[in-house]
């Protein structure tokens, strides 16, 4: 089917004119509104105004160009109705083959600090959104092109083909076209959560009354990046999915968005001990290592050069980072590369990689080395919605759980003294330590640490007795003088007994156990000190 009329009203204006010019090259009459006319005919695209077509201004500052029965008329009628074709006939209406349309930047508007109610609204999109659904409801006949991503392709096939653009391709591209919607009225619906009223004004207002954080219902929109060689397990399939909200052609955010600069595909595995790697090293602002295997870190470390942060993760337990993956909070320089080289390790994840560093560990071919920078993300901060940034999620059979994300950061103005002696100043920095690392191991979690390194760690134990007892047995040097900090309470006093017979001198927990006192007790008698933060850190 020829494409004989393109209706064009573009708030992105990427691409639009060498677009158009493929339109008209194919004979295409474009037809157009406001701005985007404007341009096109500054690019020498012969355009027909809107309302020249419609017989009607546009009016309202632009909120009425297109809601007109000649615009819809012509993109709605069915090509092989006779009905519909003797009533568009007798009412004058044009047929229109090809909807270019992309929306005003409503999320991008709300996403703004301190904007105004009036502007909000204001970029609420009305006429663009319905001439897509037309469109694309009528796939049959129309093409419905929404993002300026497609323009090349789309331009390449109608060049090889004048006759028009594929049932195939016509399909795709409204099936896309209602997701835009879909996704573009849910950010409408929940950002005019955000919005109260008083008397006769609209302003930005608090939640409402016995409102919680998570909204009442929530759209997860994702698109996939990649299919995986398999999951967990070779017989299980698996895909990398990210979300589909940003500008189009845009990276993702975090993980999901690191470039891969060497090394085979990367596995499902491999994802989950990476992010898991990733998100521990961020809770350091000094240089530091972290070296997970099977999601749990088996040696971490805050130094003051990063050679020094790898080589005390390292000496953690040598053993188990053996084939793991490792997250560093700083570009990796030739030296710490070199120390990386000697040890074999699936992957690397790094905010960069000096030349030096990239040479040296180069001859790693099968390597994977992330990076993340820029927009990929890097910092530790909650931001904006969307989903992948402020909440979790976990499949249960029938459902999904939503918690926002264990972001919780100890102040030591919040450490409470519970044993006759008070943790030392050096005992403190090390239980601050310890404590950034348990939020981060598998409940029940023990870490042991002393000097900003971790020295034992024992993960996801169903008896946190065992989890100390595991802590200290895979421990690769003596744990005198170390700190241990626990992830939840100590239920009984058994498990601070056997923190202090291998050599540790102080505790962190949250404490909340019916028999604090009793846990208390043996802190006392071995001459431990003790801090509760009142906060646990779950992992599961």
């Amino acid at each position: 089917m020829a494409i004989k009329r393109a209706l064009i009203s573009v708030y992105d204006k990427t691409g639009i004119a060498e677009f158009a010019r493929a339109l008209a090259a194919a004979g295409a009459e474009i037809v157009s509104t406001g701005g985007t006319a404007r341009l096109l005919r500054e690019n020498g695209v012969m355009v027909r105004d809107v309302a020249e077509m419609t017989g009607w201004p546009e009016m309202l500052g632009g909120r009425v160009k297109t809601l007109h029965p000649k615009v819809h008329g012509g993109i709605l009628f069915r090509r092989d109705n006779e009905y519909d074709i003797a009533e568009t006939l007798a009412q004058g209406i044009l047929p229109v083959d090809a909807v270019v349309v992309n929306l005003y930047p409503f999320e991008a508007t709300a996403a703004r600090p301190n904007v105004a109610v009036e502007e909000l609204i204001e970029n609420i999109d009305i006429g663009g959104p319905a001439m897509v659904r037309s469109a694309a409801k009528n796939f049959a006949s129309v093409a419905v092109i929404t993002d300026p991503a497609d323009y090349g392709a789309l331009a390449a096939e109608l060049s090889a083909n004048p006759e028009g653009w594929s049932l195939e391709t016509r399909l795709r591209l409204a099936q896309k076209a209602f997701a835009a919607t879909a996704r573009y009225d849910d950010a409408i619906a929940t950002e005019l959560k955000r919005l109260a009223t008083s008397g006769d004004e609209v302003r930005f207002g608090e939640a409402a009354e016995g409102s919680s954080e998570l909204p009442e219902r929530l759209r997860i929109d994702l698109r996939r990046a990649a299919v995986l060689r398999y999951g967990e397990n070779p017989h299980q399939h698996a895909a990398l999915y990210i979300f589909s909200a940003g500008p189009a052609g845009g990276r993702a955010a975090g993980l999901a968005g690191a470039r891969q600069l060497q090394g085979k595909e990367l596995s499902y595995n491999n994802l989950v001990d990476l992010d898991a790697a990733w998100d521990l090293a961020q809770e350091f602002t000094g240089p530091a290592a972290v070296i997970v295997k099977h999601n749990n870190p088996c040696g971490t470390a805050e130094q003051p050069t990063l050679v020094a942060a790898y080589r005390q993760a390292l000496a953690c337990d040598p053993v188990s980072a053996f084939g793991g993956v490792l997250a560093f909070n700083r570009p990796v320089d030739e030296e710490t590369a070199a120390e990386v080289g000697k040890l074999f390790v699936e992957c690397v994840v790094a905010p960069g990689y000096s030349a030096e560093a990239r040479e040296a560990l180069g001859g790693k071919k099968n390597l994977r080395l992330m990076e993340i920078g820029g927009e990929s993300g890097g910092s530790r901060g909650e931001g904006e919605l969307p989903a992948e940034t402020s909440l979790e999620l976990k499949r249960i059979s029938g459902g999904v759980l939503v918690q926002g994300r264990d972001r919780h950061v100890l102040d030591r103005s919040e450490l409470k003294v519970v044993t006759k002696r008070p943790p030392t100043g050096a005992e403190v920095e090390s239980l601050l330590f310890a404590w950034k690392v348990a939020k981060h191991v598998k409940s029940n979690a023990i870490v042991f640490a002393r000097e900003w390194r971790t020295v034992g760690i024992g993960a996801g134990q169903m008896s946190r007795v065992d989890a100390v007892k595991i802590a200290v047995m895979k421990a690769a040097e003596s744990l005198a003088g170390s700190v241990v900090a626990s992830d939840a309470f100590f239920p009984f006093p058994d498990g601070v007994a056997e923190a202090a017979r291998a050599g540790a001198t102080a505790v962190i927990q949250p404490g909340g156990s019916v028999r604090d006192a009793e846990v208390i007790a043996a802190a006392d008698h071995a001459g431990m000190a003790m801090v509760f933060t009142g906060v646990r850190h779950f992992r599961h």
